[in-house]
């Protein structure tokens, strides 16, 4: 089984875990029963041993995928000379009437016209393939037992054979005709396996997840151009949160690459505060309110936990369940998304210094305080520390916002973010009547203001640099109107977006900086970074260039993948890198639409 395209994927969830599912039919990443817990299916990080759950037809056919009308049931169809068949997809929301099977990925296939012969292969590898497992073949389907682990089990309205630690069937539907099979985390103590206890009824299942799917969608209140695109990034931000305690990942997988046969192959299933905060700017921008008060009740948590002992009160990123520790390894055992090695799992970037972390949490709690609810005492008394600590360490220098390896500078985006806690944190004592150091809040702001405008500032070359020691520019720098740090027609701003379309733009796609004017201590390259395409649209937007913002816009749209989904990166054939989908390219989308839209009705 070939790697297929990272873009050549669709994604299902149940909002504590997702599967991705290849235009082929097959499963090829799944990680249960959550996000971060090692992957059952994994044939996209080794298509030899890693694990896979493939449903197609035993003929060639020409496969096309969608997802049901404003839900994240996914449709797979394969067209053939014999006939047309379809695979539907999804993962039941977890509910307390399913409690002991609460992960379960549902696949119903079925014959639309004529006659159609589909095989299945179900292979499932534990523990990222590192785990050995034992397959029985019970009635009713059969069960996949990882020594010492949680069972598996798969119901099937087949006979299954058992093969090299999977199971196989074939199956010929004819017209009309439909067959579901059950994947799903089996009840402990139980060595049978119930087809009915485990799926219930399929229709009713499938009729439930696509209700909750479109009543969720229904409380968007975006209705703009481009609401197609926007209300599926909308959905794709839903399914990347974690119910449980209103975390949010970057992406849902690991290892996926920067540049294929590249080492930059990160684990992103890990809740930043940046990405996250990001996230819940967009969320509230189009109405959802309650994802924005769960999430603030996960932050609140982190609050309680900070120590000011240590380099950094805040850590850039947690585990889904708040875990602090997120050490990184790699898997040498196995060869990587189209060879690119090494596979990382976890992330030793948890433990760097990353001060615009603190820009990012103080916007979130300002807007969560102005268009949610009041914040609580307590919060604010976490969040009046945090300032006082920023205060006190801005002139730092730090790893930056993109996490490189290759030491610490003055980056210029980590002093504009020390700026916006301070602003925010100012803006609401004075507004609130709320205790803080305003005075000396102020004054700090004021001092980072002048800093950047003098050190930051590149008169030779007419841009904001990346850092104080580099004539090297830096996409991040975009943000500088976005926050409200410079008026976006300021003849600086104006100047720094020219030659970043001149130096970081290959046809309206934006590079993070280039890495061989400033070293970030890794080897090869990468793609052009999606979510600032959508900062160049936005800072076009709001310096009133409308027609040059739209052109950027749409010419991004067409880089999205058959369902409207993007990864991180972008490369140079127009495929997707990185891990996908990713929550900062969808959470700029919403955002950049949402402005654009805006002044294009303005203008009219």
């Amino acid at each position: 089984m070939a790697h297929l395209p990272i873009e050549d994927h669709g994604v299902i969830g149940d909002l504590q875990t997702v599967a991705l599912v290849g235009l082929d039919g097959t499963i090829d990443w799944c990680c249960l029963p959550f996000f971060d817990s090692p992957s059952v299916f994994g044939a996209i990080l080794d298509e030899r041993i890693g694990g896979w759950f493939r449903l197609g037809p035993t003929r060639d056919a020409r496969p096309k995928q969608m997802y049901l009308p404003d839900s994240n049931v996914l449709v797979t169809r394969s067209y053939g000379d014999q006939g047309v068949g379809q695979v539907l997809d999804w993962m039941p929301i977890a509910g307390e009437h399913t409690k002991n099977l609460r992960h379960r990925i549902v696949r119903q296939v079925s014959c639309v016209r004529g006659e159609i012969e589909y095989r299945l292969d179900c292979r499932p590898a534990f523990d990222y393939a590192r785990a050995s497992h034992r397959v029985e073949n019970v009635e009713g389907g059969a069960l996949f037992v990882p020594e010492g682990a949680q069972r598996f089990g798969l119901t099937s309205p087949v006979p299954l054979a058992v093969r090299e630690g999977g199971v196989e069937a074939t199956l010929t539907l004819k017209e009309g005709e439909k067959a579901a099979f059950v994947f799903f985390a089996a009840p402990e103590g139980d060595s049978s396996l119930d087809p009915f206890a485990a799926l219930g009824d399929a229709d009713g299942s499938l009729q439930e997840t696509v209700d909750f799917w479109q009543r969720w969608l229904g409380r968007c209140t975006y209705r703009g151009r481009w609401s197609e695109i926007v209300y599926r990034s909308a959905l794709i931000l839903k399914l990347l949160t974690f119910a449980p305690t209103g975390a949010i990942v970057a992406s849902p997988t690991a290892g996926l690459p920067e540049l294929i046969g590249g080492a930059r192959n990160w684990d992103y299933r890990y809740t930043w505060i940046r990405d996250a905060s990001f996230t819940l700017y967009a969320l509230m921008r189009i109405g959802y309110t309650d994802e924005a008060w769960h999430f603030m009740r996960w932050l609140e948590a982190r609050c309680q936990e900070l120590d000011f002992e240590a380099e950094s009160p805040l850590q850039l990123m947690y585990g889904i369940h708040g875990q602090h520790a997120l050490p990184e390894i790699t898997l040498d055992h196995l060869s990587g998304y189209r060879g690119s090695r090494p596979v990382r799992i976890g992330n030793a970037a948890y433990d760097q210094l990353q001060l615009d972390i603190y820009g990012e949490l103080l916007d979130a709690i300002y807007l969560y305080n102005k268009y949610v609810t009041p914040v609580s005492y307590d919060l604010w008394r976490h969040s009046r520390a945090l300032v006082d600590w920023v205060a006190d360490h801005w002139n730092q220098s730090d790893e930056g916002i993109w996490e490189t390896r290759g030491g610490r500078k003055h980056f210029v985006y980590s002093r504009l973010m020390c700026w916006v806690a301070l602003d925010r944190a100012s803006r609401m004592a004075t507004k609130h009547s709320l205790p803080g150091d305003r005075a000396r809040w102020m004054g700090e702001r004021d001092r980072i203001y002048d800093e950047i405008m003098t050190r930051g500032w590149n008169e030779q070359r007419r841009a904001f640099r990346q850092h104080y020691d580099s004539d090297a520019l830096d996409a991040a720098n975009l943000c500088m109107p976005l926050v409200k740090f410079i008026a976006p027609t300021d003849p600086r701003m104006l100047a720094t977006i020219d030659a970043t379309l001149e130096t970081l733009t290959r046809d309206s796609l934006v590079h993070r900086y280039d890495p061989e004017l400033s070293p970030d201590g890794l080897r090869g390259g990468e793609g052009t970074f999606s979510m600032c395409t959508f900062w160049l649209v936005e800072c076009l937007t709001r310096a009133g260039r409308l027609r040059e913002a739209r052109l950027v816009f749409e010419r991004m749209l067409g880089y999205a993948n058959h369902l409207g989904l993007y990864g991180e990166e972008i490369g140079n054939r127009g495929e997707a890198l990185g891990n996908f989908p990713q929550a900062f390219t969808h959470m700029g989308l919403i955002s950049a639409a949402y402005n654009l839209n805006r002044a294009l009705g303005e203008q009219r």
